[in-house]
């Protein structure tokens, strides 16, 4: 119970809102302010409580004036099938409020002003929700792909790439046909922010991804991959190459000799040792 209870006490909303708050109350817009914040609050809720699901350790549940964000203490190795069911579980709570909407106002519970409202509101937040665009869920889609295809780090930067790329062309048709759609500006705005600020800390994500492999905590593997290399190739180079899901065995290939390395070892010269630039040839003399 109290695993479930920690879900709420988990839920922080950002100051700005309540000024959001305030001049929507001056403004006569309280009432869509209200019902896009009980969307998004379900929508955030339902990624968490598929995390808890899975015992992912949750930070919290930020809400925003124009969204949210559920934060997780997670870092790229939980097992794939995890991590598309708390993606998907947000998106799946806008089929669920239109499910909800619909009885409601089959049963004369809602008015038709409120049903066309909620309709309305609830499938915009979806479809915005969906778009391949960092961080919203359709970005983690699109990372969630690419992690499968090439190493973590790569797919980190190719999502950005992109996310930054449909950005801008969402930004030019909202110059074309909307541009004084102030909300969705303010969204866009928002999103380059947050692509721009998980760019500076593409690295530091990197770094969590390869700790969490370095400890050891409740990592499954689904598969072995073999990464062939030259043993004058830098340590930190060959860690770029670290894929998730998958148990690395490093070649090492000097003039006619190969020899074989675990990826613990090279996670133990990089973060115990600090040998973080010497050739990973090196290694093989030392273990």
């Amino acid at each position: 119970m109290n695993k479930w209870l920690s879900i709420f006490m988990n839920i922080h909303i950002h100051p700005l809102f309540w000024f959001i708050a305030l001049m929507a109350i001056m403004t006569a817009q309280f009432q869509t302010l209200l019902l896009l914040f009980w969307i998004v609050l379900l929508h955030e809720l339902g990624h968490v409580i598929a995390a808890h699901l899975f015992s992912w350790r949750v930070k919290r549940i930020l809400l925003l004036p124009f969204g949210g964000v559920a934060e997780m203490d997670e870092h790229g190795n939980r097992p794939f099938h995890e991590e598309l069911i708390v993606i998907l579980a947000g998106p799946f709570q806008h089929i669920v409020i239109f499910f909800i909407v619909y009885i409601a106002h089959s049963a004369n519970m809602l008015s038709d002003e409120w049903y066309k409202q909620l309709l309305e509101y609830n499938l915009s937040i979806l479809l915005i929700n969906l778009l391949p665009i960092w961080p919203l869920d359709g970005g983690k889609l699109l990372f969630l792909y690419r992690t499968m295809r090439t190493s973590f780090r790569r797919a980190h930067e190719q999502t950005l790439y992109a996310s930054s790329l449909f950005l801008i062309a969402c930004f030019i048709t909202l110059l074309i046909f909307a541009p004084m759609q102030i909300n969705l500006w303010i969204i866009g705005l928002f999103l380059a922010h947050a692509i721009w600020v998980e760019w500076k800390q593409r690295t530091y994500v990197w770094i969590r991804f390869l700790l969490e492999r370095y400890y050891g905590k409740r990592i499954e593997y689904r598969a072995l991959k073999r990464l062939v290399v030259d043993a004058n190739d830098p340590l930190f180079r060959v860690l770029l190459l670290f894929h998730r899901g998958k148990k690395h065995a490093i070649l090492v290939k000097k003039n006619q000799i190969e020899m074989e390395l675990d990826e613990n070892e090279l996670l133990y010269a990089y973060f115990h040792e600090k040998r973080t630039n010497e050739p990973i040839g090196h290694l093989i003399f030392t273990y």
